[in-house]
């Protein structure tokens, strides 16, 4: 199992239960397993997305923060290919891409899909803002990352 610090820099990596300096050169399965909890709903809506595209191989949902929006910073979700540096969270068979940039905005977050009266979209619980907009896209962030 993979325990993440929030505010210190160590993981307990499960092999040999030691720890060691959180370091984004580690093996994806050590960075990403614990970093985004990704739901059901989620995962089935990507899996409906990609099913639409004729060219869907491949391809995933990146997640990440980009400075703007009411409260200093807002998420942006496209469907993309992995690149260099990205963290990788797999759940199904889907691909979750989050940057080098967004991880520690990120880290510890829940990713959801919800369809209600107020819209369809994907929506991130994220224990690492101190205040939301009210739509839910912009947060600013507990401490500096």
């Amino acid at each position: 199992m993979l325990i993440l610090h929030s505010r210190s820099s160590c993981v307990e990596l499960p092999q040999t239960g030691r720890r060691s300096l959180f370091d984004l050169s580690l093996p994806e399965p050590y960075f990403a397993s614990g970093m985004v909890n990704v739901t059901e709903n989620a995962v089935r809506q990507l899996q409906n997305l990609l099913s639409e595209r004729a060219n869907g191989s491949g391809k995933g949902l990146r997640v990440q923060v980009v400075k703007g929006g009411c409260s200093g910073l807002h998420y942006e979700m496209t469907l993309d290919e992995k690149r260099e540096g990205d963290a990788v969270v797999e759940r199904n068979g889907m691909h979750f891409f989050i940057d080098r940039q967004s991880v520690p905005f990120l880290r510890g977050a829940t990713l959801d899909f919800e369809d209600g009266l107020t819209g369809a979209g994907f929506r991130v619980v994220n224990p690492n803002a101190s205040r939301t907009c009210g739509c839910g896209a912009s947060f600013e962030p507990t401490r500096p990352a």
